[in-house]
């Protein structure tokens, strides 16, 4: 260990609620880290990795300057350490052929996929033809809004029957007959970055080949921009073998932003 590693102290952070972090400060409080776990979405764009309760999404980063005196494996550890409660996977999803992705396989992670990452920029999008995808007919269908927190959320399935209240996501879904058929959903940054994260469109086996991907995902985009009217663009990633939401993408606007691989590490509860 270097003199200037052995000064830097890693330490738990609290200031995002229900989500764990650890920072890695430097003589002088400069922050040469950071690390932070929290749970899987439970509206995820793709079946890539599938999550099961105590699964954790990873980001890690350390500032250029220090990089390569141990510090993100310091970082780690004290994830590792913490996610050792339950046995918990650690999910990273990485760029394509970066530093990053070295790490993970330095440290053990296990590459289990790829995605692509796509951005829809409102400005590109003519309102009144997205407007015309969200009036089409659906017969048998209606579609359905709420918007809230998702932390106050347990599962997608109740949040159409949830009052709707002021929060960082938007939820459009499909309904048949009582039945949750297609959704998507939208989350905002809480300190009003104007790019909005989405996760689906998600079509149920039963109710596919009826184009209902691409109607709510166009009524999302509609719905988040008047109750959020700060945001200017949506990103999304999508499972790089699932042609059929890489069109629906493609057909709202969508262009490709990065590629990235994803890994997981399993924890296989408390070292003795």
């Amino acid at each position: 260990m270097s003199v200037s590693e052995s000064l830097i102290d890693v330490v738990p952070v609290s200031d995002d609620p229900g989500d764990a972090r650890w920072q890695a400060v430097a003589p002088g409080g400069f922050v040469a880290g950071v690390i932070g776990l929290r749970p899987t979405t439970p509206f995820g764009s793709d079946p890539l990795p599938p999550t099961t309760p105590g699964d954790l999404e990873l980001s890690l980063y350390v500032e250029p300057g220090w990089r390569r005196r141990g510090i993100g494996s310091r970082l780690l550890a004290a994830a590792r350490n913490a996610a050792t409660r339950n046995e918990a996977r650690l999910i990273a999803d990485v760029e394509a052929g970066s530093p990053a992705e070295a790490f993970c396989r330095r440290h053990g992670f296990r590459r289990i996929g790829s995605r692509r990452h796509d951005l829809l920029t409102y400005c590109d999008v003519h309102l009144a033809w997205l407007g015309e995808l969200v009036d089409a007919e659906h017969p048998g269908y209606r579609l359905t809004h709420w918007v809230g927190d998702l932390p106050d959320a347990r599962g997608v399935e109740e949040l159409p029957r949830s009052p709707s209240r002021s929060g960082n996501a938007v939820l459009t879904a499909a309904d048949a007959d009582g039945d949750l058929a297609a959704y998507a959903v939208a989350v905002v940054d809480p300190v009003s970055h104007p790019r909005a994260r989405q996760y689906g469109p998600a079509v149920h086996p039963d109710h596919r080949g009826g184009r209902l991907g691409l109607w709510v995902n166009a009524a999302l985009a509609q719905r988040l921009r008047e109750v959020h009217p700060h945001v200017d663009e949506i990103e999304t990633t999508t499972a790089e073998d699932d042609l059929g939401l890489l069109d629906v993408r493609e057909h709202l606007g969508f262009r490709p932003l990065r590629r990235t691989h994803v890994y997981e590490l399993a924890i296989h509860g408390r070292r003795t």
